[in-house]
């Protein structure tokens, strides 16, 4: 995972402690926070760990499906290709005039 960003890991949210002083903030309210934040920050380590191996595994089967179609080449010959043609603009005819054209 690339860690270049994350500047804090879960347990280390957990352990810090806040020196208090007279007039500082409530422990408990800071301890509540700070445990609602380690929950989403698991919760994000695992989204971007599951979406990375989502991400491989696409980029493996495009790499599957760019081999395969590199290696199907068309074997048609022109001759065969226009068969192809006269065969589906006779089907064409057969539907727009009828099969009456060919009695």
């Amino acid at each position: 995972m690339n860690q270049q960003n994350i500047r804090f890991t879960a347990k280390e949210i957990l352990e810090k402690d806040f020196k208090t002083s007279m007039r500082g903030y409530s422990p408990d309210e800071v301890d509540k926070f700070l445990d609602a934040v380690i929950q989403d920050y698991e919760l994000f380590q695992r989204k971007v760990e599951l979406l990375e191996q989502e991400n491989a595994h696409l980029k493996r089967e495009m790499k599957k499906l760019s081999d395969r179609s590199q290696r199907q080449v068309p074997t048609q010959t022109v001759g065969s290709t226009n068969y192809d043609i006269l065969q589906r603009l006779s089907n064409l005819e057969k539907k727009v005039f009828g099969s009456k054209l060919y009695e």
